[in-house]
């Protein structure tokens, strides 16, 4: 047994289950954004969650500083709207992979857990380069049967990022 984030215990078979359970979720959430249905993206959310994408100089600091900040279900809709509707941006395939699932703990029907990111992107025209690698600090909650983010916050590596930094990570 370990100990979570808020002191409880955590049984190896259930931390085990719910390592399931979040793949199983980011399986889902990557192939929505890869297959191009930003519309879908906000329904991995709660209506009260907080998307944000930050700088790992800035987490390792503490600033809540990112380039994308959205909190509540409105703001992640709208955002997805504005790319599905209005962004200008030339035509790009993105490959997202998510690895080393960790369940850090639950507490109160939360789930805080951590993964690995990288998103690869290819122009029509050019060969595939990484986009993005970094780490996410989740926050699950389960509504309706089902985990959903009330929280993500997306730590990129590098201070050097791509300037079409648009769709969802």
């Amino acid at each position: 047994m370990r100990e979570d984030f808020a002191g409880t215990k955590l049984d190896p078979a259930e931390a085990r289950a719910l390592r399931l359970e979040i793949e199983e979720f980011h399986a889902a959430y990557c192939a929505a954004l890869d297959e191009g249905r930003i519309a879908d993206w906000p329904g991995f959310f709660t209506e009260d969650a907080v998307y944000r994408i930050t700088g790992r100089d800035n987490a390792d600091a503490g600033l809540p500083v990112g380039l994308i900040y959205c909190e509540g279900g409105g703001m992640l809709r709208d955002r997805a709207l504005a790319i599905e509707k209005t962004a200008m941006f030339a035509p790009r395939f993105l490959l997202h992979a998510v690895s080393n699932v960790r369940v850090l703990g639950l507490s109160e029907g939360t789930v805080e857990a951590q993964a690995t990111y990288l998103v690869l992107q290819t122009l029509v025209d050019e060969p595939t380069t990484i986009h993005q690698a970094g780490r996410y600090f989740d926050r699950f909650a389960r509504v309706a049967g089902r985990l959903l983010l009330r929280e993500r916050q997306c730590v990129y590596d590098t201070v050097l990022i791509d300037n079409s930094l648009v769709l969802p990570v």
